[in-house]
């Protein structure tokens, strides 16, 4: 039986429905990341969990445990908010034991549980600063330290790198996945970052409009999307998308495997753009070049559609040079009209 277990879970506001049935199993030790676009539901269905919101409709098991209609201060759950939600006028030792001192556990105690969390998160030199006296990254660690010592059964992630910068947030990504590892903890991480679900994840749910789109590993979604969403929001630049008879050369390549109606997916690594005619490639047009240090984008204009190719050396090619661009037949994906996979 799963650890965690969301059987039919429903979530309307008046007439609203915001979560159209989720249905999910998440094992024990599990780091689960929740991605989608704005508006998909992915931080209502965290809280709803979490028991901030009530479940309109099905069950929610922890651990054998129907805890659907139970208060979210018992459901032994631990939850980091994106806005750290810290005390600002105590400690960071004190924000770390409040939960413990308001369950009256032994000052003894609480002081050997914020001792270790604080060296696992290298805050044990900031324990008797102010959070005003904290960089932003420091002050996420002292949330994820909170939860820490409550020792719960689920740890739960609501955007938590959204307000640091860039550099911070690639820094305390991986912070919180070594992190992950030492305690073995069941996680669930809500983010709109794609490379944050990528680098964090056991599995992914993507979800869309309050629904499951699909689950797998990081490298599941990318190599076997089920629908061109899914195929489009994981990977970074996002797949290239050609109807079917836009080009027909590319077209030509795919040995019928192409529904006349349907969709040719290639990812921008899939793509080749050479300076003259080369073998089977379709004449283009180059429109930009960004060049990013170890890889380079070319933007290239292809029949009229736009198309991203990635490369890992860089290149003597300009805006304005005509190209020839070149498929990897064997990276290609195929969709129907409707948008979902076709096997290849």
């Amino acid at each position: 039986m799963a650890y965690l277990q969301l059987d039919n879970i429903q979530k309307s506001f008046g007439d609203a429905h915001i979560i159209k049935g989720v249905n999910l199993e998440i094992d024990k030790g599990e780091f689960i990341v929740f991605v989608g676009p704005s508006g998909c539901g992915k931080s209502t269905l965290l809280r709803l969990i979490a028991g901030l919101e009530p479940i309109t409709s099905g069950q929610l098991m922890l651990d054998g445990k129907d805890i659907t209609h139970i208060p979210s201060g018992k459901r032994d759950l631990a939850m980091v908010f994106q806005s750290y939600a810290l005390y600002p006028h105590m400690s960071v030792y004190d924000n770390m034991s409040f939960a413990l001192k308001l369950a009256n556990v032994a000052k003894d105690t609480i002081k050997t549980k914020v001792d270790h969390a604080a060296r696992t998160l290298n805050l044990t030199q900031y324990l008797t600063r102010t959070p005003k006296e904290l960089s932003g990254g420091q002050r996420q660690r002292v949330a994820i330290g909170r939860a820490i010592v409550r020792a719960p059964k689920v740890f739960l992630f609501d955007e938590p790198l959204s307000n640091l910068d860039a550099a911070l947030r690639g820094n305390t990504r991986v912070e919180i996945h070594k992190l992950h590892r030492a305690l073995g903890a069941t996680s669930i991480y809500v983010t709109h970052d794609q490379v944050e679900a990528m680098t964090l994840a056991d599995r992914v749910v993507v979800l869309r409009d309050g629904l499951i789109e699909q689950v797998g590993t990081p490298m599941e979604l990318y190599d076997r999307p089920a629908n061109q969403f899914v195929a489009q929001f994981i990977g970074m630049p996002s797949m290239n998308m050609v109807d079917a008879r836009a080009i027909p050369s590319f077209s030509a390549q795919t040995g019928g495997r192409l529904p006349s109606d349907g969709f040719l997916g290639v990812r921008p690594e899939g793509l080749r753009v050479h300076r003259d005619h080369h073998g089977a490639g379709a004449p283009g047009k180059v429109e930009l070049i960004e060049a990013l240090g170890a890889d380079t984008l070319i933007h290239v204009e292809v029949g009229g559609v736009p198309l991203v190719a990635r490369q890992n050396e860089r290149t003597q090619l300009q805006a304005g040079d005509v190209v020839s661009v070149e498929l990897d037949p064997s990276v290609l994906h195929f969709f129907n009209r409707e948008g979902r996979t076709v096997a290849a």
